[in-house]
């Protein structure tokens, strides 16, 4: 059909008639990735339930004016992939604030980036004290556990006990690397020796009987794992069918692993983590919440770390406003410093001005059988380390920004 003329021109006055439907504005965004391992040995360690339980502090923070997506990537513990993913997060893809990141060299390139970029970078999963000492960077926090802690918790406990010769068996990388230097000062500080040490490629590595030949050759007392996940479980399973006669002392391991072993097992291991699902009416409620969302998988401490950072997180980006949070993440992070932390999985505590948050460490013996009353019920609380005594003293961390 064609128009004419004054029909056009009708038809444009009679628009000119009509009421103007503006366009809604969209609510301001924060992006949060989760950067883990989904498919290799830590997967159940962090994994997908890291996922669920960031995205669990985002429904309990509720609407504050802006709106927040989490996305998730994989790098398959491989430190350029997983720089390569943080680069194009910050460039590209709007993220805010990379969580988690599991695996120390991975840790320690994402830093990097996230320090170049002026990005938040909130470190739940690699061990590395690192990350708050000679790499540490404004942008970055480190939750849940590192190295030092680890090592003083577990292995100066294990030493009191009586532990006082060692042979350890470590991922080749510099998560397994630092561990080991940790626990060996501690273990000498209180009078024991280290007897010899075994690294094994990283990852890839599922047969351990060469290296646990070589612990029981040594006639230590004691076997120190400087590994995590299911390599931690496959070295606990070898070690038991070896019928090894030291005992053993996971540097770090989740109640995840407990689970993958079973108590039949895992019994009388001594280990160390700074959340545990039944320790308080708070931590028990959190799990209660979480648990339908991944039910063959309760939360450890980088599940509850997680869940926490991303809340306190949260907090601070309403607390300064979005688009001024989203200007540094050296700002939001400092603005996380200034406000101290408040949840179910951790309680009240403070991040301390190297980005690493003081929370007390807990060491735990995994229970016999007929100890457990129910599902999960694993632990058995050994020591508790009050949180101003177990981390590094911050004039030891060598952080360049920090003033002592």
């Amino acid at each position: 059909m064609t128009l004419s003329r004054r029909a056009v021109l009708g038809a444009a006055a009679a628009a000119a008639t009509l009421p103007t439907v503006r366009a809604r504005a969209q609510a301001p965004k924060i992006r949060i990735g989760v950067l883990n391992d989904q498919s290799g040995p830590y997967r159940n360690t962090g994994g997908p339930t890291s996922v669920v339980c960031a995205k669990q502090a985002v429904e309990e923070f509720g609407a504050h004016g802006f709106d927040v997506d989490v996305i998730f990537a994989d790098h398959q513990n491989k430190p350029d992939l997983g720089a390569g993913i943080a680069r194009q997060w910050y460039d590209t893809q709007g993220v805010d604030m990379i969580l988690d990141v599991p695996t120390s060299s991975v840790g320690l390139a994402v830093g990097a980036v996230a320090k170049e970029k002026d990005k938040a970078y909130l470190n739940i999963g690699a061990a590395t004290a690192d990350l708050t000492g000679k790499q540490c960077a404004p942008c970055i926090v480190h939750w849940s556990y590192d190295t030092y802690m680890l090592a003083k918790s577990t292995g100066g406990a294990t030493v009191r006990a009586g532990g006082d010769t060692w042979y350890f068996i470590t991922a080749d990388y510099v998560f397994g690397h630092q561990l080991q230097r940790d626990a060996t000062s501690f273990i000498m500080a209180a009078g024991g020796k280290v007897l010899g040490a075994s690294a094994y490629p990283f990852p890839g590595t599922s047969d351990f009987s060469a290296f646990l030949l070589q612990a029981q050759a040594s006639g230590a007392k004691v076997l120190g794992l400087c590994n995590a996940g299911a390599d931690t479980v496959n070295s606990i399973k070898q070690a038991k069918e070896f019928g090894l006669q030291a005992r053993i002392a996971a540097l770090l391991m989740f109640i995840t692993d407990v689970h993958a072993l079973g108590l039949q097992t895992a019994q009388g291991l001594t280990l160390t983590e700074s959340f545990y699902w039944d320790l308080n009416d708070r931590t028990r409620a959190f799990t209660a919440r979480v648990r339908p969302k991944t039910p063959n998988n309760w939360p450890n401490m980088i599940h509850a770390g997680c869940y926490a950072a991303s809340l306190h997180f949260l907090k601070a980006v309403a607390d300064m406003g979005v688009a001024e949070a989203k200007k540094s993440g050296a700002g939001i992070v400092n603005r996380m410093k200034a406000m101290p932390t408040d949840d179910d999985c951790f309680g009240k505590a403070h991040i301390r001005e190297d980005g690493l948050l003081i929370v007390p460490s807990y060491l735990f013996e995994v229970k016999k059988p007929a100890e457990s009353h129910g599902p999960w019920d694993y632990y058995k609380t050994v020591q508790v380390t009050p949180g101003d005594q177990a981390w590094r003293p911050l004039a030891e961390g060598g952080c360049y920004f920090v003033k002592t």
